[in-house]
């Protein structure tokens, strides 16, 4: 079964995406009211599931909530907390709730959240994920025995340009790809004519799926020197940093939409979309998709 994310890929379509992160509880509305700013210019809302390995509800019920609401989820499924078993009976019952789209991660270690001493399962990861989707849409379990009715995920993974060894990250997106993906995700692009070069590099590959840029909407230098610090694979050049050193609240947010939009101005030409990482500025993102010239979709 198709989605308007599958098929606007599928046409050629220059795809938006954006997120959220469901609540440390169970009132959704604030995280509802975030995606009714910009439900009518993406294609789909990603949502995220316990990041950076912090206690929140869980991203199926959340997806449950935006398409309850007409609003097209793609489920983050990460690799971390459930074995296989569990893995594949919670994406028969996403599929049951009508969730189609799913972004397969490994997930960040429990040693770096907010429950430290928690267990970490990884009995798979993001590849072997992958596998598990494509043999669930086959109509089989990882045990090779049939399923009495079989989904059909449009699933998608995550692709780190920033990362070391560049040629390890690309061989990786070449067997994600080769289990199953249909599109990429990438972490937050600050460097444009780098980024160029990996999508090149994956090209000369044979890694053909489309790639969705990531945009982190940045709100401060602050912000920028501690993702420089604490996430690995993003880099936020000087330059940018000292465009944002010294700016007042209201300058911030100018200059973040203004940020963003370059950045994606000079990525269109080489990617099938963008997704957008708003990080609490979500009424920001028509302004950044009108500054980027992106119509709707």
């Amino acid at each position: 079964m198709s989605t308007r994310l599958s098929e606007a890929i599928e046409r050629g379509e220059f795809v938006v995406t954006s997120e959220i992160g469901p609540p440390k509880g169970i009132n959704v509305d604030p995280a509802l009211r975030r995606v009714e700013i910009f439900r009518d210019r993406v294609h789909a809302v990603n949502v995220t599931e316990l990041q950076s390995a912090r206690m929140r509800l869980g991203s199926m019920a959340m997806c449950n909530q935006l398409r309850m609401r007409g609003v097209e989820p793609i489920m983050h499924v990460s690799c971390r907390d459930r074995n296989r078993l569990a893995l594949q009976s919670d994406l028969l019952g996403a599929w049951i709730l009508k969730i189609k789209n799913v972004l397969a991660l490994t997930g960040d270690h429990t040693r770096l959240g907010d429950q430290p001493a928690a267990k970490a399962v990884f009995d798979l990861d993001s590849v072997q994920l992958l596998h598990l989707i494509d043999t669930l849409n086959g109509g089989h379990d990882l045990a090779g025995k049939p399923l009495d009715g079989k989904p059909r995920f449009f699933a998608g993974a995550v692709a780190n340009p920033s990362a070391d060894l560049r040629e390890l990250q690309v061989l990786k997106l070449r067997k994600k790809m080769d289990a199953g993906a249909k599109f990429f995700q990438t972490q937050a692009i600050f460097a444009p004519d780098d980024f160029e070069g990996f999508v090149e590099q994956t090209r000369a590959a044979g890694v053909h799926l489309p790639i969705l840029a990531g945009v982190v909407v940045l709100k401060s230098a602050k912000m920028a020197h501690f993702m420089n610090e604490h996430i690995p694979g993003i880099q936020v050049p000087d330059a940018i940093i000292a465009e944002m050193e010294g700016q007042t609240a209201e300058d911030s947010r100018r200059l973040a939409v203004d940020i963003a939009a370059r950045i994606i101005r000079s990525m269109r030409l080489y990617v099938q979309g963008v997704h957008i990482m708003a990080m609490g500025w979500e009424d920001l993102v028509p302004e950044i998709l009108d500054a980027a010239e992106v119509g709707r979709p």
